[in-house]
């Protein structure tokens, strides 16, 4: 167990992806702050490519409704724009990719072909577990990869400004996979494309998949370290 030296570090480590959230509100100043916050991210040449909408209230439940059903009747096949995986998917990312499937189902007791059940989970997720506010993030989808990788440093400094503040949140890449429902919904054009969502809200310590605890790979095994 890594003990944090500082609020930072704290915050870092605390960080969870909660799949279960209370009802308490977060306020709009709250959440346009945290934006504020994580838009000092680093950015090539300043480009700053994010762009969200920011759901909360009757938008929100609209929103979700409309996914859900998309999601429900089959509405959208295809799948996401851009692959999240690469096809097949190999070792050692295909154990890990297992692993977390399994310890997550396992504690949401569904087990092995019990799509009625991984179904339900699913729709969950499309409702941002219950969280009171939902993102969507976007991006142009002209950019590159170097946009792509900002994208990456503003997401993690939104989640860790917001577990600074007692915040909870999850990424989210299953919006990603309804591109012409989630545009449709959000009267989007077809030059954006959807990054993630992301909810944000207050944990409920009481839902059984916030029990989860991952592992990472220490440093020692990831990183080469030469001339210390």
């Amino acid at each position: 167990m890594i003990a944090a030296a500082n609020p930072t570090e704290a915050a870092l480590l605390s960080r969870r992806s909660i799949r279960g959230f209370l009802p308490t509100p977060v306020a709009r100043d709250d959440v346009a702050h945290l934006l504020d916050v994580a838009a000092r991210a680093p950015s090539g040449t300043n480009m700053q490519p994010w762009r969200v909408i920011a759901l909360a209230g009757a938008e929100l439940q609209r929103f979700c409704a409309g996914v859900e059903a998309a999601f429900r009747n089959g509405d959208e096949p295809e799948g996401e724009e851009r692959p999240y995986y690469p096809s097949p998917l190999y070792e050692p990312y295909l154990a890990r990719r297992r692993r977390i499937g399994w310890d997550l189902y396992g504690l949401l007791g569904i087990g092995r072909g019990e799509r009625a059940k991984a179904a339900e989970h699913i729709a969950r997720n499309l409702n941002f577990f219950g969280a009171p506010v939902g993102l969507i993030c976007l991006i142009d989808r002209a950019l590159e990869i170097g946009s792509w990788i900002d994208y990456g440093m503003f997401l993690q400094s939104l989640i860790v400004a917001a577990r600074a503040r007692g915040l909870d949140t999850c990424a989210m890449a299953v919006f990603a996979e309804f591109p012409r429902t989630v545009r449709r919904l959000l009267d989007l054009p077809e030059s954006d494309m959807i990054v993630c969502g992301m909810a944000l809200g207050y944990e409920d310590a009481e839902a059984p998949a916030n029990a989860l605890r991952t592992e990472r790979v220490p440093a020692e095994q990831f990183c080469e370290f030469r001339g210390f």
